[in-house]
């Protein structure tokens, strides 16, 4: 019998069952499954990558002031387009407009800037004041450089316009920026909208993706990004807001020109340390300048007492314990956020640096808290 087994003719080959793939057929169809999807990513990242800003301030916009949506909602019995309808209005107003106001009022005084620069250079250099000679150390050499340039009017004149054509380049370069920002505002505002209306179904679908991709922690990630944006932007831009509000009642009662101006500057400075005092310090400044020392000491105490004791008042009550943002992470995240996405970026930047060390405080302290509970079981066994 071993014999003939040895001498029969070999069976058929041995197929796989039908609709069961070979390994390497299957491999194959997963490499290429997921080539196909890293195009589509790709294909998408590059198609949404300009408006990335215009999508994350909405973001953020829509998640600080998703309960006023809310209440809003309810009191329109429901009707949830109407009430997003509202809410992109009143950003609007509230937001853009101030913005471009602000942009085009920066546009006016760059002519006006260049203006009085044009006719420096016409009438010649002025003389210095007699307090710059008495500065301590760099008084004398400041008023022999001044008296210096003075005597040279071609020296002047060089050196103005060597100065005339860098600020030229700066200012066309930020001109550009906060254009370009307006811009995503104005889309962010249509994003806006849809975000709003159909907001419920957008968090079931983050809610569904984040399941997946993180377990059982979806539903704790998504709210920590929730509660620390509503905390960052009610604590440092409420914050800003009532500052640059009790600013502009200051300007406009002590009759120093451009308050609105000077107030939307005050809101953008409030962001990092010291900067609200540049804007009255310098309102108090200009009041002395004009003779008119009542209104100067006026905007002193305002400026001391009132909008830079905000900050200590308004900010606590308004942002919680666990979204707080050290001094630091705000700068960075205004400034970072400035360079990365333009004018925008201001409201971008601090939640993002928020949400960011919020999810890194927790992902660290999930190993921490594994651990204590793994040490706490083990206790009795070793007991015994």
């Amino acid at each position: 019998m071993l014999g003939g087994s040895r001498g029969s003719p070999p069976g058929p080959p041995v197929r796989a069952p039908h609709g069961v793939l070979c390994p390497v057929n299957s491999k194959l169809q997963h490499y290429i499954q997921l080539a196909a999807l890293s195009v589509v990513v790709i294909g998408c990242f590059q198609i949404l990558q300009p408006f990335i800003p215009a999508l994350l301030f909405a973001a953020v916009a829509c998640s600080a002031s998703w309960p006023l949506h809310l209440r809003l909602r309810s009191r329109l019995n429901g009707r949830a387009t109407v009430s997003a309808a509202v809410m992109t209005l009143l950003l609007v107003v509230l937001v853009i407009g101030p913005s471009s106001l602000l942009a085009m009022s920066l546009a006016d005084d760059v002519t006006h800037a260049v203006e009085r620069v044009r006719l420096l250079l016409d009438a010649g250099p002025m003389p210095p004041p007699a307090w710059l000679r008495e500065l301590p150390l760099v008084g004398v050499p400041l008023d022999n450089y001044w008296h210096r340039i003075a005597d040279s009017r071609e020296e002047f004149v060089a050196l103005l316009k060597s100065l005339i054509e860098p600020t030229k380049t700066v200012l066309l370069v930020a001109g550009r920026a906060v254009a370009g920002s307006l811009i995503q505002m104005l889309f962010a505002a249509f994003v806006l909208f849809f975000f709003y209306r159909d907001g419920e179904k957008l968090v079931a679908s983050a809610r569904a993706m984040l399941g997946t991709l993180a377990g059982g922690h979806g539903d704790e990630i998504l709210d920590t990004v929730s509660h620390t944006v509503t905390g960052v932007v009610h604590g440092i831009f409420g914050t800003a807001l009532a500052q640059a509000l009790v600013a502009l009642a200051g300007f406009w009662v002590a009759g120093v020109p451009g308050a609105l101006v000077l107030a939307a500057a005050t809101f953008f400075l409030s962001m990092i340390p010291v900067g609200p005092p540049l804007i009255w310090g310098g309102a108090t400044i200009w009041l002395f300048q004009q003779d008119q020392p009542g209104w100067g000491v006026f905007m002193l105490l305002w400026g001391l007492l009132a909008i830079s004791s905000i900050d200590n008042v308004v900010k606590p009550l308004l942002i919680s314990r666990h979204s707080a943002l050290p001094m630091l992470l705000i700068v960075l995240g205004v400034f970072g956020g400035i360079a990365a996405f333009g004018f925008i970026g201001i409201f971008i930047g601090p939640p993002m640096l928020a949400v960011g060390l919020n999810l890194v405080q927790m992902w660290t302290a999930r190993p921490a808290a594994g651990a204590t509970a793994t040490s706490s079981t083990a206790a009795p066994d070793q007991g015994l």
